[in-house]
């Protein structure tokens, strides 16, 4: 399939050039985006009558698209997902999760911005790009975690990824000294109690003595 391009599309070409793409990219992307026109005699004339409107709506698309990525620079966003102690989760943040989560921080941002070729399927910080326009590209920090005090962990630099071995031997340590101390207290109170009782028939001896 042949088209005409109305803005500047990846490697593929720069507005107003006419390039041969597979027919599932055009029929499912470049025509229903608004990004290409076919090819014809039609379409070229009426291309040249509009292009300097067409010129300038793009470059006021792109425009607003730079300024919501001066807002978006350095945004976070948490995602609180279930996930196994290894880190992976049960299951998965996607790209219109992320165009969800951006909106409830007021941006707007369409799915189809969200570069994320896979979901994504551990917990931990993601840098994941969003194409706002052609020419406009900006990267925000996707939080994925178990809880909202995990999430701080991560933004501290912490990898919840990582099983701490020594954390649980400490815990099972712990364990084993509160069940020995269960065991030695009544032990004690039974010595306690036997040297009462000693003290008590020595005293009663005594007085039997004395009398």
């Amino acid at each position: 399939m042949k088209v005409i391009l109305l803005e500047r599309v990846g490697r593929l070409g720069a507005l107003g050039d006419e390039v041969n793409v597979k027919n599932g990219f055009g029929r499912n992307f470049l025509l229903p985006q608004g990004k290409a026109i076919r090819a014809n005699e039609v379409n070229r004339a009426r291309f040249e009558k509009e292009r300097a409107e067409i010129e300038k709506r793009n470059e006021e698309r792109k425009n607003q698209a730079a300024g919501i990525a001066d807002g978006l620079n350095g945004v976070s966003i948490i995602m609180i997902r279930q996930a196994s102690e290894a880190g992976t989760l049960y299951g998965s943040v996607s790209s219109r999760d992320i165009a969800d989560g951006l909106s409830d921080k007021g941006f707007s941002v369409t799915r189809n911005a969200v570069d994320l070729p896979l979901p994504i399927k551990t917990v931990g910080i993601h840098e994941i790009a969003l194409n706002l326009h052609a020419d406009v590209a900006v990267s925000v920090n996707v939080n994925v975690a178990r809880s909202e005090s995990e999430a701080e962990r991560q933004e501290a630099g912490e990898d919840m990824t990582v099983f701490d071995f020594d954390d649980n031997e400490n815990a099972a340590q712990e364990e084993v000294e509160v069940a020995d101390d269960a065991e030695d207290a009544p032990l004690e109170d039974a010595v306690s109690q036997n040297d009462e009782s000693e003290a008590e028939i020595a005293t009663s001896e005594e007085d039997a003595d004395k009398a």
